[in-house]
Order: C-alpha cells, then structure tokens, then sequence
C-alpha cells in the first residue's frame, strides 16, 4: 500500500506541474486564439535563468524568484505580445502556427548560446532536498508540496477569472468579436497583452518547477519537450475548460508513474513508453474531440503564388540538375556530402509544399515519417556488410509505403477538426517516434524472429544499388537525387494544375464552399497527407544515404520545425521555396558553421568573434520565421516579381548570365573558391531586380512606354499631363474671338456738319 501511495504521490506532482504549464497555454490561447507552441521554450528560459541567479550568482532564493516570476515572465509575454502575437489577427493558422515555432527555435538557440550545452547543470529543489514531510507512511519534500498547492490554487483562481470576473468575460470576448469589445470601450490588445504576461509567468514557473521533480540536468531541448507534455492536458480541455486541463494533467502525471511503477520487467520499453505518455493521450483525445463545423474564409488571405506552367518548369528542372552537376565539379568529398544532404532535405521539403502550400494543411513533424521510412528501408532492403553493402530498390519501396501508411493513420483522427488540430497529432507522432522508437535499441523476438529497432543507436545506410546505378558513386549519387527533385517538382507543378490540385486550392481557400460544392474533404486530405507523408519518407532515405549514418539527433523534432519554417519562409507555394528551405537545413547552416570555424581556427585573434556571428547566425535563422506575418508568400515571392520586370530588359539578364559563366570560370580556374562563388552567384541573381530598375531609370523616362509609366517606378510630378500628349487625348486650343465692333450712332452736331455745303 506504501508504494501504491508514493507513486500516486508522486503522479499527482508531476501532474501539477503539467496543470500548470497547461493552464497557461489556455490562459493565452482563449485571450488571443493563438496557441503558443513556444510555451515549452519560455519555461526552459525561465528554468536556465532561475539557475543562473540562484546557483551560479547566488541570488537569494526568493529574490531569484521574484526576478523570474515578476519580471522575466510577464516582461517576455509582454514583449512576445507587443512585438509579434498582436500583429497576428486576421492571419492564417499556418502563418501563426509558424511564428510561434520560430520563436521556439529562436529561444532554444538563445539559450545552447548563452549556457554551454556540454555543461552540466542540476537545479536544486525550492526549500533544500533535506525539507520532508511524512504523510500516509509517504515522505514528501517541501518542493513536491509546493506545486500541489500552487496548482490548486491556479485551478481555483483561474476557474473564478473565466466565470466570474469582468477580466475573463474580456478575455473571451477578445478572440470572439474584438471589434464589438473596441465598442464597448475596451481595448483588445491590453486584455491580450495581459494574457500573455499570466501566461508567460506560468510557463516560467512550470520550468523553475519541473526539472527537480524530474530529476537530470537542465538541456534546452529536453527542458523544451516537458513542457510540451502539457499540450496533451491543455487538448483534453479542448483548450477551453480550466476544470478538464486540471483533470487532463493529473491523468497524465499518475499514468506515467503507475507505468514504470507496476509495468511487467519484462517490458524493456517502459520506460520510453513513459516519455511518450502524454503524446499518446494526445493522439486518444484527437479521437473524441467533436467535429468541427466548417466555416468560410474569415479574411481574405494575403498569400499569392504564382503557378508556373509545367512547360517552364521542366525547362528550369533541366537547369537545376545542370547547375547542381557544375557546381558539384567545384567542390571536394565533403563538400559534395554536405550538397546531397540539401538535395536530400529538398526533397523532403516537397511534402510541405504539397501539404501546406497546396492544401493549407500543415504537418510538423516531416522527419518522424521519414524516420519511419528509413527504419522499414533499412530492415527490409540493406543487404551485404562494410562497403559492399548495398540497399535495395525494394527497401526503398517499402520504406516509402510504410511512411504513407503511418501519415495516412496519423492523420486521420485529425482530418474531421482544424489545421491546429492536424499539426498537434504530427507534432505528438514526431515526439512518439523520438522518445519511443529511436531509443528502443534493446533485442525483440516476434514470431521467432529476433531484430532490434534502432540498433546502438546507430544506423549504418548503405547507398541504393538498383541494376547498373549504384549510388555509391558520389557523382552518380548527386545526379539521381538532383533528377528525383526536378522530376517530383516538375510532378506536382502538373499536380497543381490539374483538376485534383484545384480542388486542393479550393479546400484551402474555403473549406466550407468546396464542402457546398460537393466535395469530400475528408478522402481529400486524407489522399494529399500519404502522398505528402510518402514524399517525405523518400527524401528520409535519400537523407539517410547521404549522411552514411544515422542517430536519434538526425531525426530530432528542432530540425523538423526548422525544416517547416525556413520553407514556409522561402515560398510555401512555390517548388523552389522546398528547394531553398531543404538546402538551408541540409547543407548551408552546416557548411557556415564549419566555413566560421575554420576562420577562427586560421585567425585565433578573431576566433571570440567567429564564434558570436555563427550564434547570432543561428539564432537569426531561427528567427526567420517571424518575418511570415509580414509576407506571407515568402521571400522567393517577391524575388520572382522582380525579376519578372527583367523581361522588359533583357539585356540585363544576359549581362548576368555573362558575368555567371564568367564567375564559374574563374571558380573553375581557382582564382576564387567555391564558396566566394556561391555567395558572389546568390548576391548577382538577388541584387539583379534593383540593378535593372536603376538602369531603366537611368536610360531615361522617354524609353518607358507611356501605359507603363508610374507602374515600376514613382509616379513623377507632371506624368498626368505626359500622358495626355503622349496619348493624343490633349483637346486642341480653342479659336480666338475676335472683339465685337461696336458702331456708335453720331451726335446731331457732328450730322450738322456734314450737312452744310462745301
């Protein structure tokens, strides 16, 4: 009975501790209708700056505290609110969803730069490990009895602020109809922001709680994912009931405990099995939540993309896989490594295209399905030891099957309710696939046949032999996974113009109209995640091949929110939006981190300031993602717009593909590096669009076609009257009148004079 005590005991602590860190998701989501993914994130800051004040500074214990709690916490939702969350109204989910995820990649890369990762930390308990008290034959700290306690009396308060205060009714009524509140006198944006500054104090103060209670040392991303635990509880409150979330964490701390408590010893995955818990309540509660009732654009979307016709993009997939050909010839083994890695993460990067610029729905956990398409390719298709091992073409297959299968199952308790609904189940299978499959490395016997899921941790894949293509060969290698991305590109552009891709665009636009119109919006989704999910498990292989070898990081659920944000923010529309977001994330942060480190290893003066531009690097990339409420469409959107402007000066463009071969040939004769050519070539086709309207306003305004004038540059003083003469529509000046003559009638004297005779 005494264990049976303790480990409810300590399931209802940790089950606290989720109440908590729940209860502030659904403070700041029922005040502004977003759901801060980056929750978890605060509460890591919170946790790391509690540590440093109170171990490293020795800070007294309340004071640290006090600066936590009442500063650190409501200053950063506070801050969050002003700077990026009330700009946010009116946006698509995807767009908030986004931002929010950068922020969370933006703080986790604040915090590995600020506090070593390599070092270790251990937070000390509140009240000292030696504060007990014994209850029911069960010792308890003082710590343990704190978060009881502050979690009753949150559940209490924030029961009596929705229903009974003037400030919860405001809060509601600020995500319903913001603009009756602004009518009634009230300002929208202060009730938010008030929100967020709660919120933000309760996901500080689940971090300075949980990880003494948890046991370990403080890591950012571990830290991170704790707290995302909680996203489970606040779902079972369907984000709405204080009550239900209370209940939902408990649920989930005494799971857990009773889990590795009373599991049989015979299951080695218990302990695993703990870890992913609470996503797999999140997946059950996706399975009971209601039908959610479709609704029509609220507001018009400010995202535009222009379609290309599948003629001009099998032109340009010619011209990509002939670039990518040249520009390997530049480049020695690693750098050829890190290339294919990028073309690998392009690939992959296709399912968001797919997924979430075609259809609107959004999946953020790319790299659990290919996970799951690697372990199935790897298990099925790898044959032979050392070099001579080979994968194949049947692994490879199978492996792509397995990923659609398991999209196609993710997805469908989620298909019937919103996007956000969609991107929680891929973010709890993502998190699933980490803490349960990737960390199983111990031996299972199944039908009599024994294999081991991910064997110490560390799969070795082998390149794909397919009769005479062996992908072993680099050159080789680098040609078939650059024409598996032209030919998939070239695929869903025709996808995309078919009477399949309308009606993606039609479900994306308004839901509730292509429901009218008679489609099923349900088979819909469901076709679009496993072709989406079976993308993505072949850009895993291909992936997993460049690398050689694979671990738990390569599959880590920081490089799926990378990979998804740095495309939305490339273009989510367009097939080189994948192209740029996969290239970033396979290759080209990996290749500056280690261009930085060299420099600081050749010029040891300077190496202290290497080392601060590649963090300010990192955390501005992780910071990208905020840009997305200011363009929507991405940065390739506007580049692409610019350089449609060329076409009316084509002379530019061939003096820019001059000066490209140029640039190739004194790369080719080592006058300049592959990577000075690399940032020269990006620098040229970028900066092109400004150069070519300076050179047009410096021809002069007369070789403008007068209906063009005012379009592409500023509207000059006088153009109004220009057009008119330029346009023949200057009415001509009217006749002169000539003046009256007035014929005076003469006086009698002068008659009388006329009269006498000469």
């Amino acid at each position: 009975m005494t264990t049976f005590l303790t480990f409810t005991a300590y399931g209802l602590v940790v089950g606290a501790i989720y109440a908590i860190a729940a209860s502030g998701l659904v403070l700041t989501y029922n005040a502004s209708g977003i759901f801060n993914f980056a929750h978890g994130a605060q509460a890591m800051i919170g946790a790391f700056t509690y540590y440093q004040l109170n171990v490293v500074w020795a800070l007294p214990t309340w004071l640290a505290l006090a600066l936590v709690l009442g500063v650190l916490g409501p200053g950063t939702g506070l801050l969050l609110h002003a700077l990026i969350m009330r700009r946010l109204h009116g946006t698509e989910p995807v767009t908030r969803i986004v931002v929010t995820v950068a922020v969370l990649l933006g703080l986790v890369a604040l915090s590995q730069w600020v506090w070593d990762p390599d070092e270790s930390r251990i937070p000390p308990m509140l009240f000292g490990a030696d504060r007990t008290v014994t209850v029911l034959d069960v010792t308890l700290r003082y710590h343990q009895l704190l978060c009881l306690a502050v979690a009753l009396v949150l559940a209490v308060v924030l029961r009596v602020l929705f229903t009974r205060t003037r400030a919860g009714v405001l809060m509601r009524a600020t995500v319903d109809d913001p603009d009756l509140l602004r009518l009634a006198g009230h300002d929208p944006d202060r009730v938010s922001a008030l929100a967020w500054a709660l919120g933000s104090s309760l996901a500080v103060l689940a971090g300075v709680l949980i990880t003494p209670v948890i046991g370990g040392t403080l890591e950012a991303n571990a830290l991170t994912l704790l707290v995302v635990d909680a996203f489970a509880a606040a779902l079972f409150g369907r984000l709405r009931s204080i009550p239900l979330t209370f209940a939902g964490a408990l649920v989930l701390g005494l799971a857990g405990t009773y889990l590795v408590g009373y599991a049989p010893a015979g299951w080695t995955w218990a302990g695993n099995l703990q870890q992913s818990l609470p996503m797999v309540v999140l997946f059950v509660v996706l399975l009971f939540l209601p039908y959610d009732r479709l609704r029509g654009a609220a507001t018009r979307s400010r995202e535009r993309y222009e379609v290309p016709t599948v003629r001009r993009a099998a032109i340009w997939s010619v011209i990509l896989v002939v670039g990518m050909y040249l520009y390997a010839r530049l480049l020695d083994d690693p750098g050829v490594g890190l290339l294919l890695a990028g073309l690998a993460f392009a690939v992959l990067a296709l399912s968001i295209t797919l997924l979430t610029g075609y259809a609107g729905e959004l999946n953020l956990a790319p790299l659990a399905f290919s996970a799951v398409a690697t372990l199935v390719a790897y298990h099925v298709g790898a044959r032979g030891d050392g070099g001579d091992a080979r994968m194949s073409l049947w692994g490879v297959v199978a492996g792509v099957a397995a990923a659609a299968l398991s999209g196609a199952v993710v997805a469908l308790p989620a298909l019937r309710l919103r996007g956000l609904y969609l991107a929680l189940a891929t973010l709890a299978f993502g998190v699933f696939v980490s803490t349960m499959l990737l960390r199983d490395t111990t031996p299972h016997t199944w039908f009599g046949h024994t294999f081991t899921i991910f064997p110490s941790g560390n799969l070795l894949i082998p390149p794909l032999k397919a009769g005479p293509v062996d992908l072993a060969d680099q050159d080789i290698f680098l040609l078939v996974v650059s024409g598996i991305f032209a030919l998939l590109g070239v695929g869903l552009v025709a996808l995309r113009n078919s009477s399949y891709g309308r009606r993606l665009a039609a479900m994306k636009d308004s839901p509730a109209a292509a429901a009218m119109l008679g489609q099923r919006l349900i088979p819909l989704k469901l076709s679009v995640f496993a072709l989406s999910t079976a993308i993505a498990g072949l850009g895993g292989i291909l992936m997993s091949m460049a690398l050689t070898s694979v671990a738990i990081e390569s599959f880590g659920f920081t490089m799926s929110l990378s990979l998804v944000m740095l495309t939305v923010v490339a273009g989510i529309g367009y097939v080189s939006g994948a192209l740029a977001g996969g290239l970033i994330v396979g290759g080209g942060m990996s290749a500056l981190t280690l261009l930085l480190s060299d420099l600081g290893v050749s010029h040891p003066h300077y190496a202290d300031t290497f080392g601060i531009v590649t963090h300010l690097m990192l955390v501005g990339t992780a910071l990208a993602g905020i840009g997305v409420a200011h363009n929507p469409s991405g940065f390739l959107h506007d580049l692409f717009a610019g350089h449609r402007r060329l076409a009316r000066t084509p002379r530019i463009r061939y003096a820019a593909v001059a000066l490209q071969v140029l640039l190739y040939a004194l790369a080719w004769t080592e006058m300049i590096g592959a990577a000075a050519f690399l940032f020269a070539s990006l620098a040229l086709w970028f900066a092109l669009p400004g150069i070519g309207a300076a050179v047009r306003r410096g021809a002069g305004k007369g070789t403008t076609p007068p209906e063009l004038l005012g379009i592409d540059d500023d509207w000059p003083a006088g153009l109004t009257d220009r057009l008119d003469r330029e346009l023949g529509m200057t009415l001509p000046p009217a006749p002169r009148t000539p003046e009256p003559v007035v014929v005076r009638p003469a006086s009698p004297r002068a008659k009388e004079a006329d009269d006498v005779p000469a």
